[in-house]
């Protein structure tokens, strides 16, 4: 079993940043890759970035490109998302998952890929 944790969610002041934090425990030796979900009241859960290990790809979803920046630790047991130019859009409560399973490319944005959940950690861009 893996257990993902989410923190570093807050307010803050539109074209802001802010670094969100996932940490596993756990079986984290079997875990094959990363990715961070959002979803807004009313709204469905959407992908947000993925990163899969051994080759370290990652995937962003096109509202994020070239704000957002998925990275990960040397122990492969955390990643962040660092988030850059917030927009009032990107307000939302942000979960991490990881995937036991190895992921193809194409898949990564797919909430089936992955296996374990956070608890999510809420990201409120806002004057």
């Amino acid at each position: 079993q893996v257990q993902v944790s989410e923190s570093g969610g807050g307010l803050v002041l539109p074209g802001g940043s802010l670094r969100l934090s996932c940490a596993s425990s756990g079986r984290t030796a079997s875990m094959q890759a990363m990715a961070w979900f959002r979803q807004a009241p009313g709204m469905e859960r959407e992908f947000v970035a993925a990163i899969r290990w051994n080759g370290d790809n990652t995937a962003y979803a096109d509202s994020v490109k070239g704000r957002f920046t998925i990275s990960r630790n040397n122990a492969r047991d955390t990643v962040y998302l660092q988030m850059t130019t917030l927009k009032p859009e990107d307000t939302a409560l942000y979960y991490c998952a990881a995937a036991s399973r190895r992921p193809i490319l194409s898949n990564l944005h797919n909430s089936r890929a992955y296996d374990y959940w956070g608890q999510g950690t809420q990201v409120t861009v806002s004057s």
